[in-house]
C-alpha cells in the first residue's frame, strides 16, 4: 500500500465517520422510532379485526413491501414536487424510511401479537380490564418481548439501507465517500473503508441486541419462577 493511499484513508476516515455520527445515526434512530409507532398501530388494527381498517392496513403493507425502497425515495423527493410538495432531503428520507420500515415491522408485530395466548386477554376481561387496558398491560409487553430479536435485525438492516439516502442528496456516510472518491480517484480502498465503518456500526448494534436478549431472557426466567 502506497504512502499516498495510507494518507488518503487516514484523512478520509474521520470525514466519513463524522457524517455517520451526525447524519446516518440520527436518520436511523428517528426513522426507526417512527416506524415502530406505525408498526404497532398497523398491527393493532389487524389484531382488532375491524374489516375496513384491516383492509387499509393490508393494502399499505402490500404496496410498501412490494415496491423498492429506492423507488419510494425517488417518488417522495423527486416526484412530489410535481404536486407542489417540496421536502428537504433529510425529512424526505425520514418519511420514506419510517413508512417503509413500518410496513415490515408491522408484520413482525402482528405475528408477536398473535403469539400471545387468547386466554390471557380473556383473563384480563374477567378481572374488569377494558380492551385498551388488556392490550397495554397484557398483550403489548409480551408482544414487544417476542418481537425484540427480529426488530433488532431490522434496525441493523436499516443502518445499511440509509446509504440509499445518498440518491436524494442526503450527506450521510456513503455520499461523503462518493465525494472523496471523486476527488482522490481511489474507489476500491474508500468503498471498502466505508463498508468497514458500516460493519462497525452493525457490530455495535449486534452487541446491544445480544445484551438486550440476554436481559429479556433473564427477566422471563424470573417471571416464570
Amino acid at each position: 500500500m502506497s504512502q499516498r493511499l495510507i494518507e488518503i484513508l487516514t484523512d478520509s476516515f474521520w470525514k466519513i465517520l463524522l457524517p455517520g455520527l451526525t447524519v446516518t445515526v440520527p436518520l436511523t434512530i428517528i426513522s426507526f422510532s417512527l416506524s415502530l409507532i406505525i408498526a404497532i398501530i398497523t398491527a393493532l388494527v389487524q389484531y382488532a379485526k375491524i374489516k375496513v381498517l384491516k383492509d387499509i392496513a393490508r393494502f399499505y403493507i402490500w404496496v410498501i413491501r412490494g415496491t423498492p425502497l429506492l423507488v419510494q425515495l425517488f417518488v417522495v423527493f423527486y416526484g412530489l414536487p410535481n404536486l407542489g410538495i417540496m421536502l428537504p432531503p433529510f425529512p424526505a428520507a425520514i418519511i420514506v424510511f419510517s413508512i417503509n420500515e413500518g410496513a415490515y415491522a408491522a408484520e413482525t408485530m402482528r405475528a408477536a401479537f398473535e403469539s400471545v395466548p387468547v386466554g390471557q386477554l380473556e383473563a384480563g376481561y374477567c378481572v374488569g380490564m377494558t380492551y385498551i387496558q388488556c392490550i397495554r398491560r397484557i398483550v403489548l409487553p409480551q408482544a414487544l418481548r417476542t418481537a425484540f430479536p427480529p426488530l433488532s435485525n431490522e434496525l441493523i438492516a436499516m443502518v445499511k439501507d440509509t446509504s440509499l439516502a445518498a440518491n436524494i442528496t442526503v450527506t450521510e456516510m456513503f455520499m461523503a465517500t462518493q465525494r472523496i472518491v471523486a476527488r482522490t480517484y481511489e474507489p476500491l480502498a474508500l468503498y471498502i473503508e466505508v463498508g468497514l465503518i458500516y460493519l462497525l456500526f452493525s457490530t455495535v448494534l449486534t452487541k446491544f441486541q445480544r445484551f438486550g436478549e440476554k436481559k429479556l431472557n433473564t427477566f422471563s426466567g424470573r417471571e416464570e419462577k
